[in-house]
């Protein structure tokens, strides 16, 4: 017992009380994320339309994500976190319950166009927050957290999707909307401001020094962030790596299908996934906690791609999920490693665009990798998407490895110093 207080200590100890705040908000909100899992299973079950229109909705729904993302991370720097978060929240449950009402084609399209635009504007924003609270030494255990919460909240929000839908579709775009409103009042009630208010700048050093103060007055615009060739490197290799995992939700069913597996094996095999990230997050982090962002990113990258590809001998229920178990490992050392290291990267007035540049790498492979995965599959066959998916992995793995090693550097004169950097908690 000793030990594993210690352990829980060790892992959930020294965040600061407003982190808490925000780790519950996420939970709350992903408890009741009932309407991105079941919109197709609802367009064609109890709409009556047609799989090539879900899938249509389902396209519009991630590009609505990829413009969300963008727009919430330049809002987070301009307008503040809070406020970001606060209107994304309250855009994203009022356009949830309205998708339950509307009924013709076009009207469904774009109202659900609208739901991923405002649902994916508060995540550039909330992990921005968690940037600012959290000191860097902290962060990977702290997005590991917030990942965790998401995942818990997902397990459960699925398993109660079933249930709530049997009464009615509308319950869950209406349920989905109430927690999204309780989410928002978590922030409004307990989640300050954290966006650095005051910058101040040393006038030392020649006109190319304070020029570069000049710009860290200014802002950094989103063609900035672009210019960032090391992070854009970065944004692109995680768009390989969630192109590959992007597979393990859409090509996987295909698969699956073809080998005679039901709806109910492949809901069974997609559940491991949740129960490992519940079980084994928080004691893998752990483990890793002296380990670099740069050999986390890598050696996740790995171990899912070379799960994923393993797939390639896969013909039934049991061994299709020991794939899962071995991917989903990657999943969980990679996740949390690359949330903390954009906010390594990031200035800390600009965290919300870098965090917005980031999450459409992510919303890109949301749209493009399903479609590349099922073109490669109906005319190359299974082995070239699996093995495929393990080639592409590596190359991810070894940039990852090769941008973020450890670099020796010459000291340089400070330009700017943040005396927002120690910021109130509660």
């Amino acid at each position: 017992m000793a030990a594993i207080s210690r352990a829980v200590r060790e892992t959930t100890g020294g965040l600061p009380r407003q982190f808490w705040w925000l780790w519950t908000s996420t939970l709350v909100n992903r408890l009741g994320g009932f309407v991105v899992t079941f919109l197709a299973l609802y367009l064609t079950v109890q709409r009556g339309y047609s799989a090539a229109y879900a899938g249509l909705v389902a396209a519009l729904f991630g590009l609505g994500g990829a413009a969300g993302a963008v727009l919430g991370g330049v809002l987070a720097d301009r307008v503040g976190r809070r406020a970001t978060l606060l209107v994304a929240q309250i855009g994203a449950a009022v356009t949830t319950a309205v998708l339950g009402f509307v009924t013709g084609p076009v009207a469904i399209a774009a109202v659900a166009t609208l739901v991923g635009l405002t649902g994916n504007a508060s995540r550039p924003a909330l992990s921005a927050m968690i940037a600012d609270l959290v000191p860097a030494a902290d962060r990977v255990r702290a997005f590991s957290l917030n990942y965790w919460a998401i995942n818990i909240g997902f397990g459960v929000s699925a398993a109660a999707a079933g249930f709530i839908a049997a009464e009615g579709y509308l319950w869950l775009f209406l349920g989905d909307a109430f927690t999204t409103v309780l989410c928002a009042l978590v922030v409004y009630v307990k989640a300050p401001e954290t966006k650095p208010a005051e910058v101040v700048h040393q006038q030392v050093g020649g006109p190319a020094l304070k020029a570069a103060a000049g710009r860290e007055r200014t802002g950094i615009t989103l063609l900035d962030v672009m210019r960032d060739r090391r992070f854009m490197a970065l944004a692109g290799l995680t768009f390989l790596f969630a192109t590959v995992m992007q597979q393990a939700t859409s090509t996987l069913a295909v698969d699956m299908g073809q080998h005679g597996l039901s709806a109910r094996q492949f809901g069974l095999v997609a559940a491991v996934n949740g129960v490992v990230i519940v079980v084994l997050q928080m004691p893998v982090t752990r483990a890793l906690r002296s380990r670099s962002s740069g050999a986390l990113l890598a050696a996740g990258s790995l171990v899912l791609a070379w799960g994923i590809g393993l797939t390639v001998f896969a013909t039934s229920v049991a061994v299709y999920a020991v794939t899962v178990v071995i991917w989903t490992l990657g999943e969980i050392v990679h996740a949390p490693a690359s949330m903390s290291v954009v906010a390594d990267l990031a200035p800390a007035h600009a965290r919300g665009r870098y965090q917005g540049m980031f999450t459409l790498a992510w919303s890109a492979a949301a749209f493009a990798g399903p479609l590349a995965g099922g073109l490669t599959l109906q005319y190359l066959g299974r082995d070239t998407v699996w093995l495929g998916c393990a080639g592409l992995g590596t190359v991810a793995a070894a940039g990852y490895y090769l941008l973020l090693r450890p670099r020796t550097a010459l000291p340089r004169p400070s330009v700017v110093v943040d005396v927002a950097r120690d910021l109130p908690v509660g």
